[in-house]
């Protein structure tokens, strides 16, 4: 628990600290959050795949482990980096702390780390890869291979495996939709169950042909891990499944999916939006929503189709957060209307998405 382990940057600088959670080393993309609660939430996102998460609030683990906040069931980010950890939590839902239940699930944490130097590091250089390392000092292969570093097969590695039914209590004839799994959270799932609706969950790996012998009534694409241009046969599956009209939500991921399939562009952002404060402003009302956010990579405005139209950008740095399509019925964004955890601002979209399906029948 108390043992020095060492943050080593791919510029080279080292941050000592301590060990909390499961022992051990490795490799992965450094990012920040900026969120100040949900922990739970981020150490379970499936979209955090294959990096090292620094939480950028001081204090984490005050109310403790939390089962029912999970987003998935399973860890995906490599290591987890506070700067203080509480050790007594308090709250009524508690079921233990946080250091123990990392080091069950296998989580690499590391604790007594000044994040926010590290966090203005990551701000002036950008994303870079790190290593958590029981030595201040790599070899000449270990220095190679955290320079190689790639995140890569994220979407392939996260999503689920087979396909899942579930229904809403009371709804067993509500609208059919297929949730396209490529990293979801569970509170998408647990959005749509609340509006009545049968949501059959399937793998990033299904097919257009698959997905219209289902004939549902709407398509939600989910958040997930890693570049979107990487995943060209979901995005050749996509370009057939436009042309059907089937009702589509693209959350993430899925937002810049369908606009890959639309022959949009993306591009990779200097450090990425992550955390549950960022606004977006809906350019028809001019209103500003404050937004959950987990993304490394941005659609590219100006490489949408003319009939696409851009329904949010982000207020910070002018990036597309939302768009709305004129010759299919399909909108996207790319902040978290289900929140979980962050605010409740944006969860109307999914009420525009029932809207959306009811005028589809």
């Amino acid at each position: 628990m108390d043992e020095t382990i060492f943050l080593i940057l791919a510029t080279g600088k080292v941050f000592p600290g301590k060990s909390f959670g499961a022992a051990g080393e490795t490799t992965g993309e450094l990012v920040f959050t900026t969120a100040m609660t949900g922990y739970m939430e981020t150490l379970t996102d499936p979209s955090y795949y294959g990096q090292i998460v620094i939480q950028t609030f001081p204090l984490i683990g005050n109310y403790g482990v939390i089962p029912q906040d999970m987003e998935s069931g399973g860890f995906a980010l490599r290591a987890y980096i506070a700067r203080e950890i509480c050790s007594e939590p308090s709250n009524f839902r508690s079921e233990g702390d946080l250091a123990g239940f990392l080091q069950k699930n296998g989580v690499i944490g590391l604790r007594g780390v000044d994040t926010r130097a590290l966090t203005r590091i990551v701000r002036e250089y950008g994303v870079m890869n790190a290593r958590i390392s029981r030595r201040p000092e790599l070899t000449a292969a270990e220095w190679a291979a955290l320079r190689e570093f790639r995140v890569t097969d994220a979407v392939a590695a996260v999503t689920c495996r087979t396909e899942t039914a579930s229904a809403a209590e009371g709804a067993p004839d509500g609208p059919l939709v297929v949730l396209w799994d490529l990293g979801a959270k569970e509170n998408i799932r647990r959005e749509l169950l609340r509006r009545g609706c049968r949501v059959l969950t399937v793998p990033a790996t299904v097919s257009a042909a698959r997905v219209r012998a289902l004939r549902p009534d709407g398509l939600m694409l989910t958040n997930g891990p890693g570049d979107p241009a990487e995943n060209t046969a979901i995005i050749a599956a996509l370009r057939e499944l436009t042309a059907d009209a089937i009702p589509t939500f693209g959350i993430c991921l899925g937002h810049q999916l369908l606009a890959l399939s639309r022959g949009a562009r993306s591009v990779k952002l200097k450090y990425g939006h992550r955390g549950a404060n960022q606004p977006a402003r809906h350019l028809p009302t001019g209103r500003v929503y404050i937004t959950s956010q987990n993304h490394g990579y941005a659609v590219v405005s100006e490489t949408l189709p003319p009939s696409a139209r851009v329904s949010f950008l982000n207020v910070n740095d002018g990036t597309c957060e939302g768009i709305d399509y004129g010759d299919t019925p399909a909108f996207s964004v790319q902040f978290h209307p289900e929140a979980s955890a962050g605010p409740l601002d944006t969860g109307f979209l999914f009420d525009r998405f029932m809207t959306l399906m009811r005028e589809g029948d």
